[in-house]
């Protein structure tokens, strides 16, 4: 779906965020990157522009929006801070779509109420020896009676120190000590004990939006504590996973609208500066490189409004989720880099966005799944049979 299908009510949605974006969300952009501090004045203002919470159902307090709904405000928001644009991602995909689509009545009204009230939701993965494999993770809730007690250290938590709402995934083991399944369990930061945030990242990129470790101690949860997907804790993992590529999705998106801010400059720029007597757009070579940026850009929001557009009765499809995040991060660090060039001097200092832009695009191929695991899951969905990755599986597959 390109642009030009978009429907009235999509469009003027589009042009309300874009306007927004370039006035107060460009304004605070360079100082939430040199402050490192997390924009909650920007968190107000997408409250108040309602672009929290958009694809929570009316039932819970949303708009019922859809995932391409999300996505148009996602990418405008982006091109003028990455920062605002995650923020916008994850208050209306990954954590709080999981929740949605699978937590209990109550589990619902929690989240929906903290999101829709400027909580941005962490979904915590991730661990020191357990990054792309996300089934090797150690961290463990045990059942101790009518409890569950979280032992285990989460890292790279996206908005670990800000955000109170916590989805965890730990391993669940039953009073023998054996193993159940992966769940994924809500807790909330200063209420619930044992949920320390340990330490923050300091990061290249996106530095308005803290990057922590998350350890859990004795964290004592009751089993209203504990999302289960309808097919239980065997089959949990997997279905609270594919709420995650909404996430990939969202942060195709980032992508996608850093670049299109960085084209944007870069365009604007080749008008007005002139060397050699004329503007630089009459150099055929910088004509060419216009031309390739407008190109990939074209093909990422292709797939991007594909992918999203695939999730209208449930989430994104896995195989479009993946294939526009591998492509669109990958062709956004290239755009950006080819903008920045535009510039010259003025493109590597601080006093423009692009070199902000450069630090805070790279992210993409790696976080929310690196571009290499990404290939996988394409390969594997093209060629209709599983990839292990570890050595023991991969001699069987043989």
């Amino acid at each position: 779906m390109t642009a030009t299908a978009l429907s009235p009510d999509r469009i003027a949605l589009r042009d309300r965020v874009r306007a927004l974006a370039a006035g107060p969300v460009t304004a605070r952009a360079a100082e939430v990157d040199r402050s490192e501090q997390y924009p909650w004045d920007n968190v107000e203002l997408l409250k108040r522009e309602k672009l929290l919470g958009m694809t929570i159902p009316t039932a819970y307090g949303g708009q019922g929006r859809t995932w391409l709904d999300a996505v148009l405000a996602i990418e405008e928001l982006s091109a003028a801070c990455a920062v605002t644009g995650r923020i916008a991602v994850e208050t209306n995909m990954g954590a709080i779509s999981a929740v949605m689509a699978y937590g209990s009545e109550e589990q619902k009204k929690l989240a929906a109420g903290m999101v829709l009230d400027g909580d941005k939701p962490a979904i915590c993965i991730t661990e020191p020896e357990a990054g792309s494999d996300a089934g090797g993770m150690t961290t463990r809730a045990d059942r101790r009676g009518n409890r569950f007690v979280v032992n285990g250290r989460k890292h790279w938590i996206t908005g670990g120190g800000v955000s109170r709402l916590h989805l965890i995934f730990a391993k669940v083991y039953d009073t023998r000590g054996e193993e159940e399944g992966i769940g994924g369990f809500l807790a909330i930061r200063d209420e619930t004990k044992g949920l320390k945030i340990s330490k923050r990242e300091p990061t290249m990129g996106l530095r308005g939006i803290p990057e922590a470790v998350v350890d859990f101690e004795e964290m004592e949860l009751g089993p209203d504590a504990l999302v289960i997907p309808p097919r239980g804790l065997k089959k949990g993992f997997a279905d609270l996973m594919n709420a995650y590529n909404s996430q990939r999705v969202g942060a195709a998106t980032v992508a996608l609208g850093i670049a299109q801010g960085a084209y944007r400059l870069a365009l604007d720029w080749s008008e007005t500066r002139e060397q050699f007597g004329r503007p630089i757009n009459e150099f055929q070579g910088l004509q060419w490189k216009l031309a390739d940026m407008s190109i990939r850009l074209a093909a990422a929001q292709a797939l991007v409004y594909k992918a999203a557009a695939s999730g209208e009765n449930g989430f994104p499809d896995m195989l479009m989720a993946a294939q526009a995040k591998v492509f669109t991060s990958e062709s956004a660090i290239a755009v950006v880099n080819e903008a920045l060039q535009f510039f010259g001097a003025r493109g590597y200092s601080r006093e423009l966005p692009l070199e902000r832009m450069a630090r805070d695009v790279r992210m993409f191929t790696i976080g929310g799944g690196t571009a290499e695991v990404l290939r996988n899951v394409v390969a594997s969905s093209i060629l209709g049979k599983k990839l292990p990755q570890t050595r023991d599986g991969w001699s069987e597959g043989r």
